[in-house]
């Protein structure tokens, strides 16, 4: 879950920095992403407004952190993969994360619980077979100065 809070700094939205963190069944890391414009689109020149008219809003135009990390990884299959992520999946990421073979989801925040987005999620990673659990935190730290 570090790797995933770390990844999510990269993130330019002002709002939620969520990141994420592929890894094998034996917890080597195979992929990161974070909540950002797709590859030749400048972060610049884009919205991150979360109201207003839809294109002035960021919601037509960033990649979320979970399909990023997916999208990211070079190495073949995902199949049997955990996936952790900073908050919950939303229903298009549960898709990706479902047809990526990714088995297990461990998430920190839980923020959107009870939205149709959510909701909807939830009802389709439980039916794939893909399991959900929060992150229990452990209380080590990380500190880096760069």
């Amino acid at each position: 879950m570090g790797v995933a809070r770390l990844s999510g700094l990269r993130s330019k939205d002002p709002h939620s920095q969520v990141g994420a963190c592929i890894v094998s069944p034996e917890h080597k890391i195979l992929s990161v992403g974070y909540n950002g414009l797709p590859l030749g689109c400048s972060d610049d020149d884009f919205p991150w407004e979360r109201e207003g008219e839809p294109l002035d809003t960021k919601y037509p135009f960033v990649t979320h952190s979970e399909l990023n990390a997916i999208l990211n990884y070079r190495g073949g299959s995902l199949d049997g993969a955990e996936l952790y992520v900073t908050l919950f999946p939303c229903n298009e990421c549960a898709k990706a994360i479902i047809q990526a073979g990714i088995r297990k989801v461990v998430y920190d925040s839980d923020k959107y619980d009870g939205t149709p987005a959510n909701i909807a999620s939830k009802r389709l990673l439980r039916a794939a077979g893909v399991a959900c659990e929060p992150y229990r935190r452990t209380g080590r730290r990380i500190v880096v100065n760069v």
